[in-house]
């Protein structure tokens, strides 16, 4: 059984179920529109965001879901697809997790009018069924996931990231939706913000850990999802590089900018910067943060008993940092 399977175990049947619903609830009148939902659908990835939200929601009650829960997740995933068809568009990507992007196969136009068409379902879901209380940690997700696009594409311009900086960039690009599944979980099925809260903590630091893992992949030769180098030829600030960048000589750092600005696509100086950052301790910072953040994670699931919930939540946790791709 391969970790994921073993991740999705205890919640399996849910999982099963959720398909189904997920399937219903972007359901149109519209030929078009539903010829492109199935196509997503039948190409899903993990159902990460789902797994967080069965997992949490069973951790607390003592192995209790809902409608409310099922419901809460696929808002979530609704939302989670309608930014991944933005992105594509913004990032003008013709490829999707080896398939072809729904930009590439039917144009921006239409992808745009998909996005914005999931998002409104999503958020419809919460609102015909009372689900305010959802509705408002989804909401929070969505504002912050388009202002940490936005502050990266500000900061981006002038490479002057202070890593301060590029915490709040990951926490709201990333961490905030693995958070809201964490706290949507929970609070479909108990009232006690305390806990609502500490579950939201715990998925934000597993959305931290998640993307320093995606910044270390820049650095590695692995078959993995992106090639070695992406984020230094587009120009983006990456934990290692901006430990390097604040910890070398004025000269060294001159060098590094002008790579990255004037020579981000020679793939002799892109190789010389990758060497660069290993040989100065960028990697092993990054991969201490990250521990760093995979440990406060763990130890906030301390309190909870023994369950096969916790035991896949700490499974999760551990994928976060050991996965390939």
């Amino acid at each position: 059984m391969n970790i994921t399977s073993q991740i999705k175990h205890p919640i399996l049947s849910e999982m099963e179920l959720f398909e189904k619903k997920f399937f219903e609830s972007m359901s149109s009148n519209v030929a078009l529109l539903n010829r492109i939902t199935y196509y997503i659908v039948n190409r899903k990835g993990k159902q990460m965001r789902p797994m967080f939200v069965f997992l949490t929601a069973k951790m607390v009650s003592d192995g209790i879901v809902n409608e409310r829960t099922y419901r809460g997740a696929s808002v979530i995933e609704l939302i989670h697809t309608a930014t991944l068809v933005h992105d594509d568009v913004v990032d003008d990507s013709n490829r999707r997790r080896g398939f072809f992007s729904l930009n590439a196969l039917w144009k921006n136009k239409i992808a745009v009018l998909v996005g914005d068409y999931l998002l409104s379902k999503g958020l419809l879901l919460s609102i015909d069924y009372g689900d305010f209380d959802l509705l408002r940690i989804i909401s929070v997700a969505v504002r912050e996931m388009s202002e940490g696009e936005l502050l990266q594409i500000e900061k981006a311009r002038r490479l002057d990231i202070t890593e301060a900086v590029y915490y709040e960039i990951i926490r709201k690009k990333t961490a905030t939706l693995i958070a809201s599944c964490c706290a949507l979980g929970a609070q479909s099925v108990i009232e006690d913000e305390v806990q609502v809260k500490n579950m939201h903590l715990f998925g934000e630091l597993i959305g931290m850990a998640f993307q320093i893992k995606d910044d270390l992949f820049d650095y590695t030769e692995d078959a993995i999802g992106k090639p070695t180098g992406i984020d230094i030829k587009e120009q983006k600030m990456t934990l290692p590089l901006i430990h390097v960048l604040n910890n070398c000589t004025p000269k060294e750092k001159s060098w590094l900018i002008n790579s990255i600005k004037n020579h981000n696509k020679d793939k002799k100086r892109v190789k010389e910067v990758i060497a660069f950052v290993k040989n100065n301790n960028g990697l092993a910072y990054a991969e201490q943060k990250m521990l760093q953040f995979q440990q406060e994670a763990l130890q906030l699931l301390v309190n909870y008993p023994d369950s096969p919930f916790k035991d896949a939540l700490i499974l999760m946790v551990n994928y976060v940092i050991e996965r390939k791709i």
